[in-house]
C-alpha cells in the first residue's frame, strides 16, 4: 500500500497512540484504503472488576485506545479536508482476544498479506 495524505495522518495517529499509551504495544498492523488492521498488546493489564457497571470505557483498555485513536485521527482528517464534524470511522470496531501463539501467527499473516488481497476484498469499492 502507498499511503495517501489521509493514510499518513492515520499512520501518524497510530504511532502517536503508542507513545501516549505506554501500557499498549503494537505488534502488527496495516493501513488499508478504507480500514486498518492491527494487533495491540496490553503490556500491563489492569484489573477492571467493579468497573463493569460504569457508563464509560475502562481506562488503559483497548476500547479506550480505539476511541482515542479514532477521535484524534478524525479531527486531523477533517482539518485537512476542511470538513469539521464529518464522521470518518464506523462507530464500532472488531476486537478479538488472541489465546494462542498459533492464532497470533494466523492473524499476523492475515494482516501482513491483506494488501496483496485488496483487489478481491469485499471492502474494496471496486470489487465486483
Amino acid at each position: 500500500m502507498h499511503l495517501s495524505v489521509i493514510g499518513n495522518i492515520v499512520l501518524q495517529g497510530w504511532n502517536e497512540s503508542f507513545v501516549m499509551r505506554r501500557e499498549l504495544r503494537c505488534d502488527t498492523f496495516v493501513i488499508m484504503p478504507n480500514h486498518i488492521h492491527g494487533v495491540v498488546v496490553i503490556e500491563n493489564p489492569v484489573e477492571t472488576h467493579g468497573r463493569a457497571s460504569l457508563p464509560c470505557r475502562a481506562p488503559r483498555s483497548v476500547s479506550s485506545f480505539a476511541a482515542g485513536f479514532k477521535s484524534a485521527v478524525t479531527k486531523r482528517i477533517n482539518e485537512y479536508r476542511l470538513t469539521p464534524g464529518v464522521e470518518v470511522w464506523q462507530p464500532r470496531f472488531y476486537d478479538h482476544v488472541v489465546r494462542s501463539e498459533k492464532s497470533l501467527c494466523t492473524i499476523r499473516d492475515y494482516i501482513l498479506n491483506n494488501p496483496m488481497n485488496w483487489q478481491e476484498d469485499e471492502m474494496n469499492p471496486d470489487f465486483s
